[in-house]
This record gives C-alpha cells, sequence and structure tokens, in this order.
C-alpha cells in the first residue's frame, strides 16, 4: 500500500506538470509537441497498472492459486481442449515467473485430458488468476473429425486460493473420507506403481480432492490435505455472497449459457470475454500463455 501510494503521489505530480504543458501546446515545437503526447500515453499506462495493483487487496489475493481444469461432454473434443487450456495456463505461468506445478492429471482415452489440478505459485497468483473461473468455449474445426466440420467444445476452470499459514482452517476428522489409490496418468512424473495417490472427500461441504504427483502417499496426503483446507475457505467466503457462489461452483452445467469465454478459431479468428467485451484477434497468441489483457480486464471490470 505504502508503494502505490507514493506511486500515486509520483504520477499525480506528472499529471499537474503535463496539464500546465498542454495550456501552452499550440507554442510547442512539433518535437516538443511529440514528446508531451508519448509522455502522456505513457502516464496513461502507468496509471492503469497502479489501478490494477490496487484491486489486488482482497483477502487471499496474495496467496497461490490451485487452477482445476475438467473437460464437458463431448469425448475426445472437449478433452483436447481440456489440455489446451491446461497448456495455456503452464506458458502463463513460465512466461511471468511464476511457478507450475502439476498436482492431479488424468488423461484422456483418446486424447486430451479428462481433468487436471495444478498450483501456480509466485507474486498474488491467486488475484490475477481468480476471475479465470467458470467455462471456456471453444469454436473450431475438429482435428478429430475426418469430415472437418466445425465443433464447438466446453471446458470448466475453477480457481481457489492456496490456504497459507496465516489462516486457520480447522477440519474434523470425522467429516472427511480418505481413500488411497494407484496414480494413473500420462507416464513419467505421473504414473506410480503402488496405491500412493490420495483422495479426500469433506462429507459436510461434499468437496472431493485428490493429489497423485508425489510418489509418497504421505506428501500426497499433506498436499490433498491443503487443497481441501483451501476449497473449505473459498465456500466460507462465499457463504455471504450467494451468486457468487453460484457462479464458481464446480456442479454447474459445463455448457451453453454459463460461458464466461469464448474462443473462435473458425470460421474468423477471435478470443471474446463475455463479462467484459475484451476482445482480440490474436488467438494463437493468447492460447500461447499471453492472457495478462484478460486478467487485467476482468479484475478492473470486476462488479464485486
Amino acid at each position: 500500500m505504502k508503494r502505490n501510494l507514493e506511486s500515486f503521489d509520483e504520477f499525480k505530480k506528472q499529471y499537474s506538470e503535463y496539464k500546465e504543458f498542454v495550456d501552452i501546446y499550440d507554442s510547442f515545437l512539433d518535437k516538443e509537441k511529440n514528446e508531451l503526447i508519448l509522455n502522456l500515453k505513457n502516464l496513461k499506462i502507468s496509471l492503469n497498472k497502479l489501478k490494477i495493483q490496487s484491486l489486488l487487496n482482497g483477502k487471499a489475493d496474495d496467496c497461490n492459486c490451485f487452477l482445476e481444469i475438467h473437460a464437458g461432454a463431448g469425448g475426445t473434443e472437449s478433452q483436447d481442449w481440456a489440455e489446451m487450456l491446461l497448456r495455456m495456463y503452464e506458458r502463463f505461468a513460465e512466461k511471468n515467473n511464476y511457478k507450475s506445478t502439476i498436482i492431479d492429471f488424468q488423461k484422456g482415452e483418446d486424447a486430451g485430458i479428462k481433468n487436471a489440478t495444478i498450483l501456480v505459485s509466485g507474486f498474488k497468483s491467486y488475484g490475477y488468476l481468480k476471475k479465470e473461473s467458470g467455462i471456456h468455449r471453444l469454436v473450431r474445426i475438429s482435428p478429430f473429425d475426418s469430415n472437418k466440420r466445425r465443433h464447438t467444445s466446453f471446458s470448466s476452470v475453477w480457481t481457489y486460493p492456496e490456504v497459507n499459514e496465516n489462516i486457520e482452517i480447522e477440519i474434523n476428522p470425522k467429516d472427511i473420507r480418505v481413500d488411497t489409490f494407484r496414480a494413473s496418468g500420462a507416464g513419467g512424473q505421473h504414473i506410480n506403481t503402488t496405491d500412493s495417490a490420495v483422495r479426500i472427500t469433506h462429507l459436510k461441504y461434499n468437496v472431493v480432492v485428490q493429489s497423485q504427483n508425489e510418489r509418497s502417499q504421505h506428501r500426497n496426503k499433506d498436499t490433498a490435505m491443503k487443497m481441501l483446507k483451501s476449497r473449505v475457505y473459498e465456500i466460507e467466503l462465499d457463504k455471504q455472497n450467494d451468486e457468487k457462489k453460484k457462479n464458481e461452483s464446480n456442479k454447474k452445467e459445463i455448457g451453453w449459457g454459463n460461458q464466461i469465454r469464448s474462443y473462435v478459431l473458425h470460421p474468423y479468428k477471435m478470443i471474446k470475454d463475455l463479462r467484459t467485451n475484451y476482445q482480440t484477434s490474436k488467438t494463437d497468441y493468447v492460447l500461447d500463455g499471453n492472457i495478462f489483457e484478460f486478467l487485467e480486464s476482468g479484475l478492473v471490470d470486476a462488479k464485486d
């Protein structure tokens, strides 16, 4: 907050100076006019960044972010879309000095993934990613359709904060059920030969989390318990806002009417956020992890 206030004071000083120059703009040489215009554009960019930083002041905005992706109905096509989204968020993390760790991963039968959970760690990662919760819709010519027809696919994304040591959440052992199973995945780090994967069900909240990335059952249980506490924390925060709870519920239908963002690759190229109306035709650029413009527009236009 101190840094934000210092920056605001500096920008306010610059604005006052530029405002005086504007009053005598007509007397400037062309070079001086161009310099003033450039300075005003840069000031606008700096003010917008400061505005976004000031919006990241929620109780959990400083936390790391759990991000779940679930393929919708549609088999291989939707599962491939879910994997495209997973890659997009992993590339976003890579390009912005965040760390992404796969917590859970279930591969599709033929291609793509059925679901995946990753932990994105870094500067205010939950604050930036919290508006990604919702249904993401893809329209394209399916690479799995021999007749080259256009298909519409849906996948859901849900984000919630990783509870840190500053947030106390108590879990009653009587309210949970712990199951172990053999991990399955794409191979490599995702495959185990023992029943080391852990699934925890919270009976009161009907919440299920699981971890299978670690080879140790004990470490998987610790990770799953941390996820469970994070989910319970998010549920408690949402109790006073029923509308938000409905929008972010992972039980809602993954299909028409619930989407937050549309990715159209055919017959034209356009990605549009249906909440803010921010859009771009640079589809490949966005799917390669360059989503900061969408994240920031969601924060600026947020109503809650």
